[in-house]
């Protein structure tokens, strides 16, 4: 069946970094797009980056340029570069795939 698992979150200092890794199996992780999503506490969950099977990227405003995403196929692994932390970043954090989500990572930045 498909899972998705991630990890790498934990507790920050703001302008801190972290690196989320996300491991799919139970179907062709090549063939599909990933996504990272957040969901902050009282907010709706929002995308923050998503990356093609051919390596397309594409991220939210508030964490362009601060934030990589990239994917290594040999390893069924996405992965989520977070850089420049800021306590707004603050949130638990999904991977999205083949209509799948993971059971998320917390995240948290601390002022």
């Amino acid at each position: 069946q498909v899972q998705l698992v991630e990890s790498g979150g934990g507790l920050v200092q703001a302008g801190g970094s972290l690196r989320l890794s996300c491991v799919a199996s139970g179907f062709t992780f090549s063939a599909y797009s990933i996504g990272w999503y957040r969901q902050a506490p009282g907010k709706q969950r929002e995308l923050v980056a998503g990356i093609s099977s051919i390596g397309s990227t594409n991220y939210a405003d508030s964490v362009k340029g601060r934030f990589t995403i990239s994917r290594d196929n040999a390893k069924n692994t996405a992965y989520l570069q977070m850089n420049s932390l800021k306590p707004e970043d603050t949130a638990v954090y999904y991977c999205r795939g083949v209509d799948r989500w993971g059971q998320g990572t917390q995240v948290t930045v601390s002022s």
